[in-house]
């Protein structure tokens, strides 16, 4: 009987079995690309193996299989127990479930696993006949965690050397990043001299160093470059919108670090908080405040912000008001001041001393005096008050007074009483006794 009309099998109402060819004592060879076993799943699990055959890869084979097991199983009825029907001339079998062809035995199959045709037949319908058998939940359970496991430590094995040539790459692309780290860091400190240079030009370097490397460490593990740079072309811009204020912290950190406003240790005034830098990120700017306080402010929130920065020079003005009496001399005043302040070591050299009349109050001539301290916050204050003390007791030793405000008061002519207080008024007169 012609191979092709065992396909269509009338008798039995089965559906076309697999295509295949006359069986042939000598193995096929697969063209390019083709797979000389494939796996019979039942439910995900693998059963056995199957052979490609003339005309028909194993892959292509195996899918038609597992196509028709998958519409069996889908069915709400458990389907009957697989036969199989052998062939007189012992050249093929059937496996038919249900009235329905499975799959056929070649007797190429049982030259390939080393068995007789009836053998290999009988032992892959009991392999059916138990895998279409529901277990019990947690028998299923433990054997899909049991295949899962098998699976991934075969993957694993497979492509072990795959993953330990991305971790030498790994391990190389951080000893060099490092390095690069390190001479940019280097480089910076012997060129710019600033801090703050050297962290922005030392991580730019280190991430460079980093996305190069795990380009070449993906390229190992087997993702081409082109896949990767297409799925990140198609996530950018969700990932653009979903990470937008961190990217915008991290720009605003380059351009912070890049245009240096501040470097570390500086004391700034920050919109509303004063203190010194003690950390420049690239995502966040750290402050401590006056009072012990750290602050971890947003670069992005930085970079909008005005910034005030108290010690980008060595020295600043400070100032107090002094308030003398009008019929003290003015002139001798300014200069008592200045001979009294300028000899103290606390005042910037080489800067003027100024004595301004500011204001003409209502019992006071105010002075206001300027001079330069260490633009240092604890130096600023303290140079203040001994200014201010200096001044103090200067003016009180050459007898300037320095008097608080005084206040007038002028009562008009005395508005009459109302009836009711004048009589209260005499009541407790006659009440008084007699001097």
């Amino acid at each position: 009987m012609p191979t092709a009309s065992i396909a269509q099998d009338t008798e039995m109402g089965a559906e076309s079995v697999e295509p295949f060819a006359t069986p042939s004592a000598a193995p096929t060879s697969p063209s390019e690309g083709d797979f000389y076993f494939a796996d019979i799943l039942v439910r995900g699990r693998p059963l056995f193996q199957i052979g490609g055959l003339t005309g028909i890869d194993a892959q292509e084979r195996a899918a038609t299989i597992n196509r028709r097991i998958t519409s069996l199983l889908m069915s709400n009825d458990q389907p009957d127990m697989v036969t199989a029907r052998i062939d007189p001339s012992e050249q093929w079998a059937i496996l038919t479930v249900n009235n329905r062809a499975l799959m056929t035995v070649t007797q190429q199959d049982a030259d390939d696993f080393g068995l007789t045709l009836e053998a290999l037949a009988k032992k892959w319908a009991e392999r059916l006949n138990a895998a279409f058998e529901k277990p019990p939940l947690w028998i299923d359970v433990a054997e899909r965690i049991e295949i899962t496991i098998r699976q991934l430590a075969r993957d694993t094995l497979d492509k072990l050397p795959a993953i330990l040539g991305a971790l030498v790459v790994a391990l190389i692309t951080w000893g060099f990043a490092s390095s690069v780290r390190y001479a940019a860091s280097t480089w910076a400190q012997q060129t710019e001299g600033d801090r703050s240079t050297e962290i922005l030009i030392g991580r730019l370097g280190y991430g460079a160093v980093w996305v190069f490397g795990a380009v070449v460490a993906l390229g190992v593990l087997g993702l081409e470059l082109g896949a990767l740079l297409g799925a990140f072309g198609l996530t950018s811009v969700a990932i653009g919108f979903s990470l937008k204020d961190v990217l915008s912290n991290y720009i605003s950190g380059v351009v912070l670090l890049s245009a240096r406003p501040f470097r570390l240790g500086d004391q700034v005034v920050i919109d509303s908080y004063e203190g010194t830098i003690t950390q420049i990120q690239l995502r966040a700017t750290t402050l401590q405040t006056y009072d012990g306080r750290t602050v971890y402010i947003p670069n992005q929130e930085v970079f909008q912000a005005s910034i005030t920065n108290n010690t980008a020079s060595p020295s600043r003005r400070s100032s107090i008001m002094v308030g003398i009496d009008y019929d003290a001399n003015i002139s001798e005043t300014k200069q008592v001041i200045e001979t009294a302040i300028r000899v103290l070591p606390e005042i910037a050299s080489g800067r003027p001393i100024d004595v301004l009349v500011k204001d003409l109050a209502a019992s006071t001539v105010n002075l206001e005096v300027r001079f330069w301290v260490s633009s240092q916050r604890g130096e600023f204050l303290e140079t203040t008050s001994i200014v201010s003390q200096t001044i103090k007791e200067a003016l009180q030793a050459a007898q300037i007074e320095m008097p608080t405000e005084i206040y007038t008061l002028s009562f008009r002519n005395e508005m009459p009483l109302p009836e009711h207080f004048k009589r209260n008024r005499d009541h407790h007169q006659e009440r008084e006794p007699a001097s």
